[in-house]
């Protein structure tokens, strides 16, 4: 009888541990946008995990789930409780995001890993007190890599962009398109490959990740190429406050510590530019055309960057940023 006992009790706590470490376990539910075999869902959401759950000591899981809602619509999914944690791209919801411009600047020297580190700490330092990410745990900041302008007619020159139906995301892009006399179309990342498909639009601005990214290769077999791109896009990896809110006070604090701001933008960059140097691999093994821009190009573009900067700076001044400071912040910064 007290062997049955024993048995009995021991079975007991092996139960009780087994039901406490299911209660432990948490699981973050993710809205993507992106296609299943894009950078976002194949390598950053999985890079993004991973850096949570080593956090964690395995305590929190995630669920990635795609088509919950469209991109300019993923911040109020997650602020409404629909899935936990998502990504945006600022330039789809004009307005609602100004001091996001900044990182998107033409003419920062560095790849999207020293961009996106320079981006969080230019945030904290300046644009944090604008409070555009309200309602939400901000987890990180990033950007691609140079964006630059694919086309599926023969593009050698500056010139040769004038007038071309261009599908722009937004943005600092869309500045920069107006800039250059493109005739803007506005559609959502997943949509650029029928767009160019059924010729509704002659070409698309987007860094070189999208050629494998979004299967440019087969609709937009020439590239454009400005050193250090025409514009760069800005992203948040975001967090349902409500969320964060519920999570155990030591799940807290190891995300804030060892995931959260500059550790994650850090990673986020870094899966960037290995996504760029994939997209370029493929362009060269789809035998498309990259042309890099002449020095005279290059010159005639400067004076046009200047004006978006100084618009963009504008705008920002406007809200209260000190923005001159800001941009030379973001500028040294990504030259380190």
């Amino acid at each position: 009888m007290k062997h049955f006992l024993k048995l009995t009790t021991a079975a007991a706590i092996v139960l009780g541990t087994s039901i406490s470490a299911m209660a432990e376990e948490i699981t973050l539910t993710i809205s993507s946008w992106a296609p299943p075999t894009h950078g976002i869902n194949a390598e950053m959401w999985p890079g993004l995990s991973e850096m949570i759950s080593q956090a964690t000591d395995g305590k929190v899981k995630t669920e990635l789930k795609l088509g919950l809602a469209p991109p300019p619509a993923q911040m109020d999914l997650v602020m409404d409780g629909a899935a936990d944690m998502t990504i945006i791209f600022h330039g789809y919801q004009p307005g609602r995001f100004t001091g996001t411009k900044l990182a998107e600047l033409p003419g920062f020297e560095g790849n999207a890993e020293a961009a996106s580190v320079a981006y969080w700490r230019v945030h904290e330092k300046f644009l944090a007190q604008l409070d555009e990410h309200k309602g939400v745990k901000l987890m990180g900041l990033t950007t691609h890599g140079p964006g630059q302008i694919h086309s599926n007619k023969d593009i050698k020159t500056l010139a040769d962009l004038d007038g071309l139906k261009t599908r722009l995301g937004g943005g600092v892009s869309g500045d920069v398109g107006a800039a250059l006399g493109l005739v803007g179309i506005r559609v959502p990342a997943p949509k650029v490959y029928e767009t160019l498909a059924s010729g509704a639009a002659d070409a698309v601005a987007m860094p070189m990740e999208s050629r494998k990214g979004f299967k440019l290769t087969e609709v937009a077999a020439n590239v454009l190429e400005m050193p250090g791109g025409y514009y760069r896009g800005s992203f948040a990896f975001l967090m349902s406050q409500e969320k964060f809110d519920s999570l155990p006070a030591d799940i807290q604090k190891a995300l804030e510590e060892k995931v959260f701001g500059e550790p994650a933008s850090r990673m986020l960059g870094q899966k960037w530019d290995m996504v760029d140097a994939i997209g370029r691999d493929a362009s060269v093994e789809a035998g498309n055309t990259i042309t890099m821009a002449s020095d005279a190009d290059i010159a005639a573009y400067k004076p046009i960057a200047a004006a978006v900067t100084e618009k963009v700076l504008g705008e920002l001044s406007a809200k209260g940023v000190d923005a001159q400071a800001a941009y030379d912040m973001m500028k040294a910064e990504t030259a380190k």
